[in-house]
């Protein structure tokens, strides 16, 4: 029995779409990191670049759950002398760019290397229900019946 290798030509990507209203934060990135790298696939090799093209929207619509949405904080650093700056997760999400929490979390899921850095450029997250994807014609994936503790009411 000779263990079988993706190649190039037998790589099928799809286009996935999930909506992240109610879903709590934790539980759709790792459902999204797998899709993204194609573990999903019975095929699965993990040195190639196999996984579907996912859209996620709603993104500032997304659950955390206990105190995350005001004790969670994210930091970042300026390059400057003393430029350590953080926001909380509630400030993102009420900001400009709610989406960078769910881009942040998937990608934090993802090992660290080229290849995730390549498989990152698969993902396309939105904070409102519209995305410019329609002509890909894309797959959606429920996840509220997957599992009762996907989703979180307020």
């Amino acid at each position: 029995m000779k263990t079988f290798t993706a190649t190039p030509a037998d790589i099928d990507k799809k286009w996935i779409l999930i909506d992240a209203e109610g879903i709590v934060l934790g539980r759709l990135a790792s459902i999204v990191a797998m899709r993204l790298r194609g573990k999903h696939k019975p095929s699965f090799t993990p040195h190639m670049d196999m996984g579907d093209n996912v859209i996620v929207i709603n993104a500032d619509k997304v659950q955390m759950t206990g105190k995350k949405r005001t004790d969670k904080t994210y930091y970042w650093h300026t390059g400057h002398p003393g430029g350590i700056k953080s926001r909380t997760a509630e400030q993102i999400l009420e900001g400009a760019h709610p989406e960078r929490i769910v881009t942040l979390a998937i990608k934090r899921m993802l090992p660290g290397g080229k290849l995730s850095r390549q498989q990152m450029t698969n993902l396309r997250v939105y904070a409102g229900a519209e995305h410019p994807h329609e002509a890909q014609n894309p797959d959606v994936l429920d996840l509220k019946p997957l599992n009762p503790k996907n989703t979180r009411s307020a």
